[in-house]
């Protein structure tokens, strides 16, 4: 069976699923700049999605037409919660499931999860299994992809990479860190080489996608002609450039009323996600906005009176006391 990957323009390039950062808000943001050609949602927890907070969790999972073709990644340690959490996506309309084996988070590690699964390759292979499951018992059937690191303490790229592509994955997203480096130290690119041959030799059709210090599309081709990737997920990257899917703007050169408006777009989407189409309680709706915060620096900067005008802005509480700061 043919899925959305298999219609990618080669190579295509994604935005990474990125905790606290990647909700629906800020996909339509990036989709209205500069739209990647793959979405991917934060990370959701399946025994979360199966508790009394579900409604909680589920906010991750809300997402728009426009946000497409988009994968629900999700995360956790029970494997039947895997299986239930895989039909229900497929019931919401996703175009994929994606595994996060990647998140380095100590917390979330300690507890044998995300990147931890990569020191228990038997758990890792049940929650594959019954994610595919889930996907296959719903209907349409829909891939299964994971994300996951080259390593938890010290790189095993042939050990751990090679057991995935024995799970014979629609996908394979691989950062180009252990869990131990985080994002201390810079991508292990050449690991790449390795990863082609066994993808070649062990799975030819799992499709495989670089993340980690990728900060420019040419780059991202550059590997791919490099090593014979067929995909480029870039996280950090859109921090710097929230264009940087469109290699025909220069945000550098974009003066401060530009930018200034460029954040005023995104308070408009964050006020309509969460007061409209998906409207929160007052309550709830003041816990979102101290986050929203962190996208400040994307548009406030690179201008005289920046770093002035985005104190300011982080002193904030409300969306209309940013908006009278930025009028």
């Amino acid at each position: 069976m043919k899925f959305f990957w298999d219609n990618l323009q080669k190579p295509f390039f994604a935005l990474a699923p990125m905790e606290g950062v990647t909700d629906t808000v800020f996909r339509q943001v990036v989709g209205t700049l500069a739209s990647p050609d793959v979405y991917f949602t934060e990370f959701t927890n399946c025994e979360g999605m199966l508790s009394k907070g579900r409604d909680k969790v589920g906010r991750r999972l809300i997402y728009s037409e426009t946000e497409r073709p988009l994968i629900a990644q999700i995360w956790g340690m029970d494997s039947d919660a895997f299986y239930k959490v895989s039909k229900l996506v497929v019931e919401m309309g996703f175009d994929g499931i994606d595994i996060n084996m990647g998140c380095p988070v100590s917390a979330v590690v300690a507890r044998g999860s995300c990147s931890g699964l990569i020191g228990n390759p038997q758990l890792a292979k049940e929650i594959i299994e019954s994610t595919k499951k889930g996907a296959e018992d719903a209907s349409p059937r829909m891939p299964v992809s994971v994300k996951t690191r080259i390593g938890l303490k010290n790189i095993t790229t042939e050990e751990w990479i090679g057991f995935l592509l024995e799970q014979n994955l629609d996908a394979l997203t691989i950062h180009l860190r252990t869990q131990k480096e985080m994002s201390n130290v810079p991508a292990h690119f050449e690991e790449l080489a390795k990863i082609v041959a066994l993808r070649d030799k062990i799975a030819p059709k799992t499709i495989l996608i670089a993340n980690g210090d990728i900060m420019s599309k040419k780059q991202g081709r550059e590997l791919v002609q490099k090593y014979g990737i067929e995909g480029i997920m870039m996280g950090r990257a859109v921090f710097h450039n929230p264009f940087v899917f469109d290699e025909s703007v220069t945000y550098e050169d974009m003066s401060r009323e530009e930018r200034v408006k460029l954040l005023r777009h995104h308070l408009e989407i964050f006020e309509k996600v969460w007061t409209k189409d998906h409207p929160l309680s007052e309550k709830d709706i003041s816990r979102s906005y101290p986050p929203l915060k962190r996208f400040f620096k994307i548009y406030i900067s690179g201008f005289d009176g920046a770093s002035e005008l985005r104190e300011k802005l982080m002193a904030t509480m409300t969306l209309n006391e940013a908006r009278n700061i930025l009028d």
